[in-house]
């Protein structure tokens, strides 16, 4: 989309803000900027029963257990499925993406048409991406039964592909404190520029980038076996991945497994939103937020406009407005005024203006970024300990937090000895377009590291002396140790697109018709039983064999199963070995 409809004034609109408003009979009613308005002009009495959500999609990381049931809580204090909220996003994007389509060629675009691609954060684990899938199931992007209409892709990953494709004068690079221009186009990208222009000449509605048909710059500086780091830094998570060259098609070969943590821009709100507390008491901000939602969420947009002002050379104070009600509810709920509360709380970088704003000193503006920023520049700092880190390249800064001078700022300090730091130029919507180039050709990355153990929980023949005596289980005169896990891959291993693991099962029973069999995950790989520390049950792998047999019963089945393992989502098949027909088989990380 070129621009979201109803965006704030001097804030640019190529994202649309995670917020969704149902109506009071929970129907969906709007979404992003609109969402936002449409609630914010309702009757305060009205706004009560309506459903307002926002900044959920971190819901998904930030719950331990996360099922099909998980709720979201609403800005009146209702609870939502987390599901129905996704699914309802998903379905809004859906429309909105096959009517810009269908304008844009004058002919009606079905969804058959789309192979849709969902980014999430590395990060995740197996059941959020399991949720996303179900969420999408449900909007109608695509069916179980046409499961490869949809792919889930991880944002580093997404962003990594499209890095490469740069050429030097779409990046800023913060070394050298200027944009670097490209060569002079005589001489390497002359014959692919004329190229490429051709191919947007021949498909006007494609709106390619130009950049797709010719290999970037940056990649004539690369040689096979080079290394470069991701930062993905958004709202709620910030994602790291680092990826080696692998010549001549330039393969990516991810060196070390995605890791990160919750040290998004969102970071920067909550410190806002602590420093209001500190300032009028936490007692009544929580009142004020249920209260008057709609002035919160004002307060809230001023905030985000401001805060995208805070520079580290900045000297003059940023003002925030305080919204009419905020003041008013502020005097009925104390007995006095705004202007009295700072005066007397101490907090002296934060003044009251004339105006009836805050205004803020640029040190306490960069205080509030310092908690985030801290967080991720010692994350970096742990990743640059690691051998395989050590001798990266370059380091790209990427996703919409990067558009924060005070970060480009702070990673430069911290690491411009140590590689090249590059931030391409609308680093906002990196993962975006590398998101449609992985959707073209989503082999592109050949090699992933699992960041956990799997495996399943199996009996072995029992050995003296190996096996602890209190695991041994004798059935039919048969000794058996119990509990043994039984590893499928380990955390940290490569594994390679398309690279299976195969493993048989026979039913205890011949007449057995379902086998339900447990996996576990662990994040250390040497794990011996399902008992040991740190390995948790994270799932199941159903093989329901009705349908597979002939009228005779075999005396012994076998059913082979292989999982897929390399690919950003855990896939399986299985064949009953007696009849070689397939199974159904399934791997469930969210109901099990």
């Amino acid at each position: 989309m070129r621009r979201w409809e109803g965006g704030d004034p001097g804030v640019s609109n190529q994202k649309t803000p995670t917020t969704i408003l149902l109506t009071p009979e929970r129907k969906f009613h709007s979404f992003g900027y609109a969402a936002r308005d449409f609630y914010h002009d309702l009757d305060p009495n009205e706004a009560k029963q309506w459903l307002y959500l926002e900044k959920f999609k971190m819901k998904l990381h930030t719950t331990g257990d996360l099922t099909m049931d998980t709720d979201l809580t609403a800005a009146n204090g209702k609870k939502v499925k987390a599901l129905e909220i996704f699914a309802y996003a998903l379905q809004y994007f859906k429309e909105q993406a096959l009517k810009e389509l269908s304008d844009q060629a004058g002919s009606e675009f079905e969804n058959s048409d789309v192979r849709w691609v969902i980014t999430v954060p590395a990060i995740w684990k197996q059941p959020a991406k399991q949720f996303m899938r179900q969420a999408a199931y449900q909007a109608g992007l695509a069916s179980p039964e046409n499961s490869e209409q949809l792919i889930i892709a991880l944002e580093p990953e997404a962003a990594s592909i499209y890095c490469r494709k740069l050429r030097l004068h779409q990046m800023i690079e913060l070394s050298s404190k200027a944009a670097v221009n490209g060569y002079s186009g005589s001489d390497t990208v002359g014959a692919g520029f004329t190229q490429a222009k051709e191919h947007i000449r021949r498909n006007r509605q494609s709106r390619t980038f130009l950049v797709e048909n010719v290999i970037g710059e940056i990649w004539s500086e690369l040689e096979e076996g080079d290394k470069y780091l991701v930062v993905d830094s958004g709202g709620g998570t910030v994602d790291l991945t680092v990826h080696q060259i692998r010549l001549p098609e330039g393969h990516l070969k991810e060196l070390y497994k995605a890791t990160g943590g919750p040290y998004g821009s969102l970071g920067v709100d909550y410190e806002f939103e602590k420093l209001l507390c500190k300032i009028f008491g936490e007692d009544f901000i929580e009142q004020f937020k249920i209260k008057r939602p709609a002035a919160w969420v004002d307060l809230m947009i001023a905030f985000e406009s401001r805060k995208r002002a805070a520079a580290p050379d900045r000297t003059n104070p940023l003002n925030i407005t305080l919204p009419f009600s905020f003041i008013d509810y502020y005097k009925k709920f104390r007995g006095h005024s705004v202007e009295h509360a700072l005066r007397k709380s101490n907090v002296d970088f934060v003044k009251w203006s004339s105006q009836g704003m805050l205004r803020m000193s640029p040190d306490a503006m960069n205080a509030l970024f310092k908690p985030t920023i801290d967080s991720i520049i010692e994350h970096l700092r742990d990743l640059f300990q690691k051998p395989e880190v050590s001798t990266v390249k370059f380091l790209f800064l990427v996703g919409g937090f990067a558009e924060a001078p005070l970060l480009q700022q702070a990673v430069q300090a911290a690491f411009g000895d140590k590689c090249r730091i590059i931030i391409p130029q609308d680093v906002g919507l990196t993962i975006l377009k590398g998101a449609v180039l992985f959707g073209l050709d989503p082999a592109v990355i050949k090699v992933r590291r699992s960041p956990l153990t799997y495996g399943v929980g199996v009996l072995n023949r029992y050995v003296e002396g190996k096996h602890p005596p209190e695991k041994l289980l004798v059935k039919d005169g048969t000794r058996w140790c119990t509990d043994v896990f039984d590893k499928f891959i380990s955390a940290d291993q490569s594994v390679a697109l398309g690279e299976l693991v195969k493993r048989s099962y026979t039913p205890a029973k011949p007449s057995q018709l379902v086998i339900v069999i447990n996996i576990y995950s662990s994040e250390h790989d040497d794990v011996s039983f399902i008992t040991d520390p740190g390995v948790k049950k994270c799932g199941t792998l159903r093989l329901d064999l009705t349908g597979t047999s002939g009228t005779a019963v075999p005396a012994r089945r076998e059913i082979q199963t292989l999982m897929q393992f390399g690919d950003t989502e855990i896939k399986a098949t299985a064949i009953d070995i007696a009849t070689s027909k397939s199974v159904k088989v399934g791997i469930d990380f969210l109901n099990y």
